[in-house]
């Protein structure tokens, strides 16, 4: 049996998953990290994107994370997540409405200087990385 490392994906509703694993790989705000087990300790900003869970070498499941945070130990990975949903559970029609939403809060905020800029790219961003994912637009296929 190959070694495994906890990983626990934690959203503000509820645990999300909380499951031994070969590997994971979280999007990091300074790239895509996988954890291993007998990872170096790391801490890191999540951005939005899909996690991939591995088994036996190939992607097990998928996880939209709208960003967080991610704390890896040598024997586990944890995210907590502002926001979570299985890729599989995604649908394209709903994500292309908020990405939609996000677009025109933008174009507004362009046109009239009015608003949070930070919070409006953010959601700008979050809804980009979400219709990716539902159209299945990621890595580790």
């Amino acid at each position: 049996m190959a070694a495994t490392t906890l990983f626990e994906l934690v959203s503000p509703e509820r645990l999300f998953f909380s499951q031994a694993v070969e590997m994971v790989v979280v999007p990091g705000t300074e790239g895509d990290f996988g954890a291993l087990p007998g990872h170096m300790p790391k801490l890191a900003t999540v951005r939005p994107g899909v996690i991939v869970i591995f088994e036996n070498g190939k992607p097990k499941e998928r996880i939209f994370v709208a960003g967080g945070f991610a704390e890896v130990t040598e024997t586990s990975c944890t995210v907590l997540a502002e926001e979570a949903a299985l890729v599989s559970e995604l649908g394209v029609a709903a994500a292309e409405s908020r990405f939609a939403v996000a677009e025109a809060d933008y174009a507004a905020f362009v046109a009239s200087g009015e608003g949070d800029k930070a919070a409006i790219e953010r959601e700008l961003a979050i809804a980009t990385a979400m219709l990716a994912a539902a159209k299945g637009e990621f890595a580790y296929h």
